[in-house]
């Protein structure tokens, strides 16, 4: 099953608008009746609104979800009841949400296992999630990826320059996260298997070492 989307928007810009703004207006309508010797609504209440509202658009880490309480002014105290209920009844579910973006990243865009690791990491999820959220993923596996991803872009490089043809086809491998090694073993295979021979040294050097940090993509 592909990963949740956001679902089509609807009405007005100004509808929209309103709808993302909803859950701070709501806690801060607690602290005006607050000051004002009202009786406030329920913080927990407001928190949780807050949350489905979030969730609403697409699954959320736990913290990205206190993230969003915090930037709306939720105590923490009440931020942290209200997520791990959320978290006991399955509202949230880090590990789900870590197999469900590997699964769906790496079907759809060809994301390597290193880069969605950083991924995962970026949106608050602990290392040991991560790891088993990508256990899955061998050696074997992210070759068999990567070929298919020079496959499918190899017919757009004809007529290129050999060294241009690797620039763009490994650059493209690089973007989504594959080690220098594993980037110019998969296109010199291609490109061979296509009548152009390359060299393997200089090219490894421009491709900034196995060790080089992933560059991510846009979602």
């Amino acid at each position: 099953m592909p990963f949740p989307s956001r679902p089509p928007a609807s009405g007005s810009r100004s509808s929209r608008a309103g709808r993302d703004g909803a859950g701070g207006a709501r806690w801060a309508q607690a602290r005006d009746e607050e000051q004002a010797g009202q009786a406030p609504a329920d913080p927990a209440e407001v928190a949780r609104q807050i949350c489905l509202h979030q969730l609403e658009h697409a699954p959320r880490t736990r913290t990205e979800l206190a993230t969003a309480l915090r930037r709306k002014g939720v105590p923490d105290d009440v931020a942290d009841a209200v997520l791990s209920r959320f978290a006991d009844v399955g509202i949230i579910d880090d590990a789900m949400l870590a197999q469900m973006w590997v699964s769906s990243r790496r079907r759809s865009k060809g994301i390597a296992g290193r880069a969605l690791g950083v991924e995962l990491r970026r949106k608050g999820v602990d290392d040991a999630t991560v790891a088993e959220a990508l256990a899955g993923i061998d050696p074997d596996s992210e070759l068999t990826a990567a070929r298919a991803l020079v496959d499918r872009r190899i017919r757009a490089t004809a007529g290129l320059a050999p060294d241009t043809r690797v620039r763009r086809l490994a650059g493209m491998l690089a973007r989504k996260g594959y080690p220098a090694g594993t980037a110019f073993r998969v296109v010199r295979e291609a490109l061979a298997a296509d009548g152009d021979e390359v060299e393997e040294l200089g090219e490894l050097a421009a491709l900034g070492g196995e060790d080089a940090e992933p560059p991510l993509e846009g979602r």
